[in-house]
């Protein structure tokens, strides 16, 4: 009789579909609002407000699965962007959105 092994949660047989965390932070010490959009929130701000630091810095948190995102931030109702992001791409509004790549978990080495 052959008894089946236990089954591997779905995380760890695919783990490009598992959430990870990342911080996203943008210094704007004047600011009252800062805000996010971008395709991994269907592109509403208000989904993703910052929150801000003593130091001027407003950060946020998102747990995105691995994958290209592109996104700008929101100042004080303006979109703007991000001045410490390494790639960008073209906009519709004769702009550019930043660009963020996240990688697969570390846990794929072991496949």
């Amino acid at each position: 009789m052959n008894i089946p092994s236990a089954i591997q949660p779905i995380a760890e047989r695919f783990p490009a579909l598992e959430k990870q965390e990342v911080m996203l932070t943008f210094y704007a010490p004047e600011a009252h609002m800062v805000e996010v959009a971008g395709s991994f929130n269907g592109w509403h701000p208000q989904a993703n407000p910052l929150e801000r630091t003593a130091a001027g810095e407003w950060t946020t948190r998102l747990m995105l699965r691995s994958g290209r995102y592109e996104y700008r931030y929101v100042v004080d109702g303006v979109w703007t962007d991000d001045p410490q992001a390494m790639l960008s791409s073209p906009n519709p509004f004769a702009g550019s959105n930043a660009v963020l790549l996240v990688g697969l978990d570390d846990r794929t080495d072991l496949l």
